[in-house]
């Protein structure tokens, strides 16, 4: 089992920043990719960006020049500066991590997190 805990969520005026961490635990062998979705009442879950093990990031257009995402494989967690928001950002930010577990039989995993409330607002 992986679990995949996260924080920094929280009201913000628009133009503000947020740092959302997201940190892994369990029985963990390795961890592939690590990525942050959105989901906003009433639309579909998004991703927000990834990160690769190696670093090679991707955002989604909506977000390009605002957000970073960054990770440090030595404490198996994945963060998100998230900057000049939107009202258009508010949503549920979920973490996801993809990777193998460490057992007898290694096997992959593909967990998420409980997601954390993101709003933007006056």
């Amino acid at each position: 089992q992986v679990q995949l805990v996260e924080s920094g969520g929280g009201l913000v005026q628009p133009g503000g920043s947020l740092r959302l961490s997201c940190a892994a635990s369990g029985s963990i062998f390795a961890i592939y990719a690590m990525g942050w979705y959105r989901q906003a009442p009433g639309k579909q879950r998004e991703l927000v960006a990834s990160i690769t093990s190696g670093g090679r990031t991707n955002y989604t257009d909506s977000v390009k020049g605002r957000f970073t995402i960054s990770r440090d494989n030595a404490k198996n967690t994945v963060y998100l500066q998230m900057n000049s928001l939107k009202p258009e950002d508010t949503a549920v930010y979920y973490c996801n991590a993809g990777g193998v577990v460490a057992a007898t039989v290694q096997y992959e995993f593909d967990s998420w997190g409980q997601g954390t409330q993101v709003t933007v607002s006056s």
